[in-house]
């Protein structure tokens, strides 16, 4: 009997060690990041996403006159097709402005007009490089502007509907960064409720929410803030499923976008910094959530995203660029 219950914790034991040894470690952190280029040429661009074909999907704000904002397809080759034009293009201090983000789910890309507070829905499953443009007028759109008015969250009213991330049960939170809050679309009905409100991040200073992720258990949301663009003013913000906001970290500057690594850590973008003549040139950054500098040297970043565990895709605004990132 003995010899037998040996036997038996002889083999759980083994078991045991197995588990641990099978256990699958984090990845680790990026300390630094190598650059390559990917696409160029791009019009004021805002806002990437990829598909579950790996093609990459861009928002470019355009010229700044008329109505030449559009949404583009990008093969992992970098091989461009337009996908939509038409959209309404304007200039705000100086910069082109008018289309947001954008996110893939399921088939359908989903991207905002800030501007004119819409929510585009398209589904691009059959879209194909080389193919012909399609019509906006046969995209679906939802007004989001105006229900976040209604709100009247700001004095005057404001809204700039500005990126958007999927959550919980499939529903759909739009960050708003000119009312400073969070919407949620119902993923069945597409019904809109106010989700999120953020705190003045200093006196009279507004958070002014530019990114939005959800890691699986709570939201995290990068934040411009207001003119002057102090230093050490911007924050990254925790949001839970109810919608209670907390200060995840602090002491950032001009944060324009975030996404996570392979460990659910936020990575953000640091937008440059703000000078008598505008944002210097080349001070962008792309930080680790303790405010580490892992890639420098970049002109206005505005989006950051992670396509595999080591590979990431960054985004600039004056330049017209993406390049890929490594470590």
């Amino acid at each position: 009997m003995k010899k037998l219950l040996l036997s038996i914790a002889v083999v759980i034991s083994g078991l045991f060690i197995q588990a641990c040894t099978d256990h699958t470690q984090p990845f680790p952190e990026p300390e630094s990041f190598t650059s390559q280029a990917f696409v160029s040429g791009l019009k004021a661009p805002i806002g990437m996403a990829i598909d579950d074909k790996g093609n990459m999907w861009v928002t470019e704000a355009g010229t700044g006159n008329g109505n030449d904002g559009s949404v583009s397809m990008i093969t992992p080759s970098g091989t461009k097709t337009l996908y939509v034009t038409g959209l309404k293009s304007i200039t705000q201090e100086g910069s082109a402005e008018g289309i947001g983000h954008l996110v893939f789910h399921n088939g359908k890309l989903y991207f905002l007009h800030g501007s004119n507070g819409m929510l585009y829905t398209a589904d691009v499953a059959s879209f194909k490089s080389g193919d012909a443009p399609v019509d906006l007028a046969q995209i679906p759109v939802q007004d989001i502007g105006t229900f976040v008015k209604t709100k009247k969250l700001t004095d005057p009213l404001n809204s700039n509907t500005w990126d958007l991330t999927f959550g919980p049960d499939g529903h759909l939170y739009i960050v708003d960064s000119g009312a400073n809050a969070i919407v949620k679309r119902h993923g069945v009905t597409g019904d809109l409720s106010l989700f999120a409100h953020f705190p003045d991040v200093a006196s009279g200073v507004e958070a002014v929410p530019t990114g939005i992720v959800y890691d699986g258990t709570k939201f995290l949301v990068s934040t411009l803030t207001g003119f002057p663009f102090a230093k050490d003013n911007a924050k990254i913000f925790q949001v839970d499923t109810w919608g209670n906001v907390d200060i995840y970290k602090s002491n950032f500057t001009t944060l324009t976008g975030i996404t996570l690594s392979a460990n659910n850590k936020p990575i953000v973008i640091h937008h440059g910094a703000f000078g008598q003549m505008g944002f210097e040139a080349k001070s962008g950054k792309v930080l680790d959530e303790n405010g580490k500098t892992l890639l420098g040297n970049i002109s206005r970043p505005t989006d950051i995203i992670r396509a595999d565990n080591n590979t990431y895709y960054l985004m600039s605004y004056q330049d017209g660029t993406i390049i890929k990132l490594s470590y």
